[in-house]
């Protein structure tokens, strides 16, 4: 979803700078901004899943130290 957003806003912001209603750079850097953005999200949600997975691991050495400890 947030990329077909991504790709909608850059390509809102082409037809923007096509139609002269904006500077070609400020269109450029806005596009930029889109793409650093799907990547920062990207490298988040990768950080979330590790996070996720070290969680699970925790929970089952817990699990395996109460077991150890009966």
């Amino acid at each position: 979803m947030k990329k077909i957003a991504a790709v909608f806003a850059s390509a809102s912001l082409m037809a923007l700078a096509a139609c002269g209603e904006k500077p070609a750079n400020e269109t450029a850097n806005a596009s930029n901004a889109v793409v650093e953005n799907v990547v920062e999200n990207a490298a988040n949600a990768a950080d979330n899943a590790a996070n996720a997975a070290n969680v699970a691991a925790n929970a089952a050495n817990v699990a395996e130290n109460a077991s150890n400890a009966m």
